[in-house]
């Protein structure tokens, strides 16, 4: 993959100056991760791992902006899970906020149960806020059914990621890319068709957008993304569609009549879902310039090489 060879190795003892172990057992340093993000002080200047044993840890987590350099590590996103039932807020129900610059997340699943809980009205309940610049996630999990992931704000990189859900389950301003993540677009009685993302880029001078590369998705009836603002922007690139996407592939949603600067575009996609001959007619055919532009991570979102300077420690908890 493209990216993958931007990369340096980073030993964990050149950019790791603490690791606190999280453990419900109680054979660690906390048995609840919010204490320990608590205990970090506030505007460290090296990397801090909180390392989490495997378990369901039923808690809202929330990450202060003023708490940068954190490496927030599970045992596997299958094993190692963060999850509350709240909802009714597209950013407060959140489950887990990241709200500081400089965030890795590895092999954890965060999670919304509120809409999964049988009774509960169906409403805003987000697994994930990410509101910072400078996020990586790498062989995650989002987990939830309206607004999973909101990708809200700054430069994030997700790869290997799982995430699923059925109305806007991937929105926001992100400047983002998803490389080799795994889309599952499930079912909602309220929902015919469901809407993978919904990106809000405002205008022509943002930067911003969402970039699937190389991702698969499956499961039930969707759309592709809708407008949440009138300048949004997706890209979705050698991604393998199921045949649930639906026909026309895209919604202006609130911006009927405004679509010519709504850009959505798909380039060399493959599987029964891909097929374009029934798309909107106002899909975007996005020139050799642009389309290296937003592929390429150098230019994209890692510029300055935030991702290299970020630990990628693979440990054996």
């Amino acid at each position: 993959m493209l990216v993958l060879a931007l990369f340096k190795s980073i030993k964990a003892d050149d950019e790791i100056s603490k690791t606190l172990i999280v453990d419900q057992s109680g054979h660690g340093d906390f048995t609840d991760i919010q204490s320990a993000i608590d205990s970090i002080p506030s505007n460290n200047n090296a990397w801090i791992v909180v390392r989490v044993k495997a378990g369901i840890y039923n808690e809202m987590v929330n990450i202060p902006r003023d708490k940068p350099k954190i490496y927030l590590q599970g045992e596997s996103k299958q094993s190692t899970i963060i999850q509350f039932g709240n909802g009714g807020d597209s950013i407060k129900s959140s489950t887990f906020s990241s709200n500081a610059e400089d965030f890795v997340a590895t092999d954890i699943t965060f999670k919304n149960t509120h809409n999964l809980e049988p009774g509960n009205p169906q409403t805003w309940a987000p697994a994930a806020l990410i509101n910072a610049d400078k996020a990586s996630f790498y062989r995650c999990g989002f987990v939830s059914v309206q607004d999973t992931l909101t990708d809200s704000q700054g430069r994030h990189y997700f790869e290997n990621c799982y995430i699923e859900g059925v109305v806007d389950f991937i929105w926001g301003n992100g400047r983002s890319i998803y490389q080799g993540c795994v889309i599952n677009v499930t079912t909602s009685s309220g929902h015919p068709a469901g809407y993978i993302t919904a990106q809000a880029r405002g205008s022509a001078a943002d930067d911003t957008g969402f970039v699937f590369k190389d991702c698969s998705i499956f499961g039930s009836s969707a759309y592709l993304g809708r407008a949440y603002r009138s300048y949004a922007r997706v890209l979705f690139f050698r991604t393998k569609m199921s045949d649930s996407i639906v026909p026309e592939g895209w919604s202006a949603w609130h911006y009927v009549g405004k679509e010519s600067t709504i850009v959505f575009a798909e380039v060399e996609c493959v599987g029964a879902g891909a097929d374009q001959s029934k798309r909107v007619a106002w899909e975007k055919n996005l020139s050799s310039e642009e389309l290296n532009y937003l592929l390429n991570p150098g230019t994209f979102i890692n510029k300055e090489g935030w991702i290299q300077s970020q630990p990628k420690v693979t440990m054996v908890l």
